[in-house]
């Protein structure tokens, strides 16, 4: 027998019937283990409780089998990972990347390797496959399983069927649901998912760093659950199913984020902790905001110059950042775009645009579209948008998760650079730490917001039930462009109140926070919820966990600067009343705290412990000032 040393923290054991390594976590409580008997699996432990069961490993390529037959050839010394990193935008400004990581090498009877990476955080567990070698390979299935264990509740929704308008990410939350459902529609289920264990253990599984030379996955349909391939009706059936390489070829990490309670998932940085740091060498124009933002209270809107003027007068009154002009501005009447942007640069607004990414892999006629799909013609309408002073643009309606859409977001993430365009993406995949090492992705959609009291008549009554689940689960693995507050009822009236839209500014983390109602809703405020709307900031110092369970309510703090912002939300139809404690994470001395109740009732008193009553589907916010 051979033995192989590595670190304390990393076991390694080797027997004729099976063989056995495990890397920990620095703090020695998250287990990430990997076995070879005939297969690989692997299991996740959270101080020695089952997080996820054994569960299948391995990859088949076109021209080779890495998943039966393997045989183990080394270990990697395993190695600290101990890392301080900045972030623009996000739930906090100053991140610490620690972890084990070990590198584990096999080789299939003809002699090809296959390295699998892995990594044990203190909030969680990676692992990614590589193949290295020459050539080009191409993938046939990929074995990874998810074995969720006996009595574990799901937080986990259906992938959308391929339409004109779809696969967005815009489908509703399982609410603590069994595992073994099956998906309605049998195209499988999107990532992320939150799951709760009968031990009380938490863990939210997804995916990171997906690059250009692969897909973006799912779950497959029912149990047992394992990684599946996107459909293939999806970007107007444009595309390969299944991805293709060069080799070497580094693939995407999966990610299990675990915690023995919700603030773990919540405040974790996992998703973005496994990217590669930035390559922007300067991002001093990158700068997040608040967003004027039309289309939602007026469709048409963006083709009638004086109504965008108006925005524009709307963003500088209240202190906003920016104005966004959509769909169609390049057909625009009373007036054209450059009217718009020079009263913009008059008030001292900022001006974002509105793209489609068609192209062939969607036929949505919505203008201007074909020119961001060829890099040519992307770099030259890039260049002529910062020639006009544009800060950046909104690109929708990509509607495919395949290798080559893929390709597209990255392209449109590198050009955007070049010409200090910063970026939203829209009718589009689901963030996989792209904004760490691209800073000006300033959000992403990827859920059902509120355009949807437009399109979805049973939205209003689902809505305050999503809202409750999204900072658990959606919110939690990147930006997300809900576009909220809106005071003024659409088609489908809401059943949300007042303060409740107010604290969706800082429960739903965002680099850009579009407000969605017309001018005259945010104008004729209060002036308490007012002066909130004009101060609150959209990239926060620090975020922490205060209260809630997804599906019933949530209660949230994140800092800026000095400052607090507490907000909370009832996702159901009763009265709620909770007893918000100040923590440790408050500085120590004197705060004064402003709280905004249902009904804008608004109290101003010395910090300090205080209760909060919601109404059936209400909210609050509170502000702790110096």
């Amino acid at each position: 027998m051979k033995t192989i040393l590595v670190a304390a923290v990393v076991a390694l054991a080797v027997s004729a019937a099976a063989q056995d390594w495990s890397v920990t976590s620095p703090n020695g409580r998250v287990k990430l283990s990997v076995r070879l008997d005939g297969q690989l699996s692997y299991r996740v432990e959270h101080d020695r409780s089952v997080v996820l069961g054994d569960s299948p490993l391995g990859l088949r390529l076109a021209n080779r089998n890495l998943l039966a037959g393997l045989e183990f050839e080394s270990a990697q010394p395993a190695r600290l990972i101990e890392e301080r990193y900045e972030t623009l935008h996000g739930k906090r400004r100053e991140c610490h990347n620690r972890a084990r990581h070990q590198t584990l090498v096999f080789r299939n009877p003809a002699g090809q390797p296959l390295e699998l990476d892995l990594r044990a955080y203190d909030d969680g567990v990676a692992f990614r496959y590589r193949v290295p070698g020459n050539g080009n390979a191409a993938m046939e299935s990929e074995a990874t399983g998810f074995a969720f264990p006996d009595g574990a509740k799901l937080w986990m929704a259906p992938s959308d069927k391929a339409t004109t308008y779809s696969p967005a990410y815009e489908t509703y939350y399982g609410n603590g649901v069994a595992p073994g459902i099956v998906s309605p529609n049998g195209l499988g289920w999107s990532f992320p998912v939150l799951m709760k264990t009968a031990a009380g253990r938490w863990a939210l599984i997804t995916e990171a760093n997906v690059g250009a030379s692969f897909c973006a996955v799912r779950l497959s349909s029912g149990a047992p659950y394992h990684i599946t391939w996107p459909d293939p009706a999806e970007g107007n059936g444009t595309g390969s199913v299944k991805p293709a390489s060069s080799l070497p070829w580094e693939m995407p990490w999966r990610v299990i984020i675990v915690s023995d309670s919700l603030a773990g998932i919540v405040e974790s940085t996992l998703v973005n902790d496994v990217c590669p740091p930035s390559r922007l060498k300067d991002a001093s124009w990158v700068r997040p905001g608040r967003v004027a933002w039309s289309w939602w209270s007026d469709n048409p809107s963006p083709q009638d110059g004086a109504k965008q003027k108006k925005f524009v007068d709307l963003a500088a009154a209240m202190g906003w950042e920016y104005v966004l002009v959509d769909a169609n501005w390049d057909i625009m009447d009373n007036g054209n775009i450059h009217d718009v942007i020079r009263h913009a640069k008059e008030k001292g607004v900022g001006v974002l645009l509105w793209y489609n990414s068609g192209g062939p892999h969607n036929i949505v006629t919505e203008k201007p579209r074909d020119t961001l799909t060829d890099k040519t013609v992307r770099r030259y309408e890039m260049e002529l948008l910062k020639k006009w002073g544009v800060k950046g643009i909104k690109v929708d309606f990509f509607q495919s998760d395949k290798q080559n859409v893929i390709g597209l977001y990255h392209g449109i993430l590198e050009d955007a650079a070049d010409f200090q365009i910063m970026l939203n993406f829209h009718g589009c995949t689901l963030p996989r730490g792209w904004e760490r090492t691209w800073p000006h992705l300033m959000s992403m959609e990827a859920v059902r917001g509120e355009e949807c009291y437009i399109f979805a008549p049973e939205y209003p009554e689902r809505a305050p039930v999503q809202n409750t689940i999204l900072p658990f689960t959606r919110n939690v693995v990147g930006p997300m462009d809900y576009t909220p507050v809106a005071f003024s009822d659409n088609k489908y009236p809401r059943r949300t109140t007042d303060a409740h839209e107010l604290a969706l500014t800082v429960l739903f983390e965002t680099g850009w926070l579009h407000f969605a109602d017309k001018a005259e809703s945010y104008l004729k405020l209060p002036t308490a919820p007012r002066e909130f709307l004009k101060r609150v900031p959209v990239a926060w110092d620090d975020t922490k966990f205060i209260a809630g369970e997804p599906g019933k309510f949530v209660i949230l703090a994140r800092r800026k600067g000095n400052a607090w912002y507490i907000a909370g939300i009832n996702g159901t139809n009763e009265p709620r009343e909770e007893r918000i404690k100040l923590g440790s994470w408050l500085a120590a001395g004197r705060h004064n705290l402003i709280i905004i109740r249902d009904g804008f009732d608004t109290e101003t008193k010395p910090a300090g412990d205080f209760t909060v009553k919601m109404l059936g589907y209400g909210g609050f916010v509170a502000t702790l000032t110096p």
